[in-house]
């Protein structure tokens, strides 16, 4: 049974779940609030708990939320560890927290669920809407311990892309069972598998985290008494085309509670052309007709979906929804909002500069380690200005987006082909590989005002994605100031007057139709 809002309706809009912390909690609580379908990001939440908590936790909010942790003490031991009262010294360090690993991953693991837990309860704290979160398939080691998490706090609607997440529904199942789950981890450079078990009551009754961290998850229940099953969320698959979708849909267990169909101009990640890469002159890569999606046969799959890139627009979700849409998916025009997580002196000149028409949004092909084209918006200061880039001493201290593989003593070994290119080569990397990759981890991190500190002023500088099409801007920041999260919703579905056919406001550049 798909997700349905206050009135008994699927969403109109679903805010994108944009980022590291853009698409945050203050955000997502705001869409929520004014009726649509608010998304949290998924991604490094372990980093954003850990780090706000160094930094204070200004007005508290991270520790009003582990104070709802079911296990109090593991959420007291977190506090412990990592909150600095008034927050750490200019210039000081932030201390690190694990990384996920195959094995023996079990402190990363309880961050992860933890960070999880804090963004949605958050995010659901004071109002009746329905909040989703969204994670990437491809940070896998991550994606169990994440979305149980979430579960625990009673998230509404996952959200997964970049991959083909046809394991998901399943594992949504189990984990709200509170059951032991196998996600298949892929290897880099060949062709095994590992298969990563996480077992969410053994994870937080056994940690060894901190003092007080043996009670048993759960046993509230009763001896010989199971715990109550947790909501199953609803599940969206995030495809680029129907050809994707019909293929989870042939199978009951595969098949999702619903679609979004992202088109090339989303930002962050984007698939790939189908066929053989193409660039055009700026160096980004050259969508063809195969890559525009077939919304006849999408609506023909029977399953509700929602379309994403260039969708910011009213005239658009009208469209959308003449097409058998359930409505659209919109990122940008929430990125730049004033409850977004990104720094106010990067969204400041973001909104200026695509006034002017003098910003320029990348589909890279070679930015992320992933090998998936991704965004970058060009603004002096950030990743995306050569200067910057090489300036920037490359280093791997968060590892989200690495992967493992087999060492040559059979081990298990991590890479990522934004590292340094010594350690990659190393590691039996191809040094090939490492070139205009850029470190999304730390990147992402700054622009929400949380990157690492460095010695002598060498703080990580940010990298800034959104989507291609900044056209909303007219309306919604006509003179380049502030505008709130409502503004976006009521400004989508209110009432408004067309400015022409729908075939003259969708045009086939914006990647709709066959």
């Amino acid at each position: 049974m798909p997700m349905v809002m206050r009135g008994g309706a699927l969403p109109e809009v679903i805010q994108g779940g944009m980022g590291v912390g853009v698409s945050g909690w203050r955000l997502a609580r705001a869409v929520s609030s004014a009726g649509q379908l608010g998304v949290v990001s998924g991604t490094a939440l372990d980093a954003l708990l850990t780090r706000r908590l160094q930094l204070g936790d200004p007005g508290g909010d991270v520790r009003r939320a582990l104070a709802a942790f079911p296990v109090p003490e593991l959420a007291a031991a977190v506090v412990d560890r990592f909150h600095v009262a008034g927050g750490v010294a200019a210039g000081e360090r932030l201390r690190a927290q694990p990384m996920l690993r195959v094995e023996r991953g079990e402190q990363a693991e309880l961050l992860t669920v933890l960070g999880n837990f804090v963004e949605v309860w958050l995010a659901k704290e004071g109002h009746g809407g329905p909040v989703g979160i969204n994670y990437l398939e491809k940070v896998q080691l991550g994606l169990a311990p994440g979305m149980f998490g979430a579960i625990l706090a009673g998230v509404d609607c996952v959200l997964v892309g970049a991959g083909v997440p046809g394991y998901v529904p399943e594992l949504a199942r189990r984990l709200a069972r509170r059951e032991p789950v196998t996600v298949r981890v892929r290897f880099d450079g060949g062709e095994e598998d590992y298969d990563h078990r996480f077992d969410p009551v053994a994870l937080l009754g056994r940690t060894g985290f901190g003092s007080g961290a043996g009670t048993r998850f759960g046993s509230g229940a009763g001896p010989g008494r199971p715990a109550a099953p947790l909501r199953r969320p609803d599940v969206l698959a995030i495809v680029s085309l129907p050809l994707l979708a019909s293929y989870l849909a042939r199978d009951e267990a595969t098949t999702p509670d619903g679609f979004v169909i992202e088109t090339h101009g989303a930002g962050g990640h984007s698939a790939p052309p189908r066929g053989v890469l193409r660039l055009d002159a700026q160096g980004d890569p050259v969508y063809g007709p195969r890559d525009h999606p077939d919304l006849a046969k999408m609506a023909g799959i029977g399953v509700p979906f929602w379309l994403a890139g260039g969708a910011a627009h009213p005239e658009r979700l009208a469209a959308a929804r003449a097409m058998g849409a359930a409505g659209v998916q919109v990122g940008s025009a929430f990125a730049l909002c004033e409850e977004s997580g990104l720094v106010a002196g990067l969204r400041e000149p973001l909104r200026t500069r695509a006034r002017t028409g003098t910003l320029r949004v990348r589909n890279d092909p070679k930015a992320s380690p992933t090998g998936f084209p991704f965004k970058v918006a060009e603004l002096p200061g950030t990743l995306s200005d050569p200067a910057i880039r090489a300036a920037r001493r490359r280093v791997c201290d968060l590892g989200y987006l690495r992967v493992p593989h087999r060492t040559a003593k059979g081990t298990v070994g991590y890479r990522c082909p934004a590292e340094p290119e010594a350690a990659y080569s190393r590691k039996g990397g191809a040094v090939p590989d490492t070139e205009g990759r850029l470190c999304l981890c730390n990147g992402l991190l700054a622009a929400v005002g949380l990157g690492q500190r460095h010695p002598a002023g060498r703080d990580e500088p940010p990298a800034v994605t959104l989507g291609q099409d900044l056209d909303f801007l007219t309306d919604l920041s006509p003179d380049g100031g502030p505008y709130r999260a409502v503004d976006v919703v009521e400004w989508l579905t209110g009432a408004r007057t067309a400015r022409g056919p729908i075939s003259q406001v969708v045009p086939p550049s914006a990647g709709w139709g066959p």
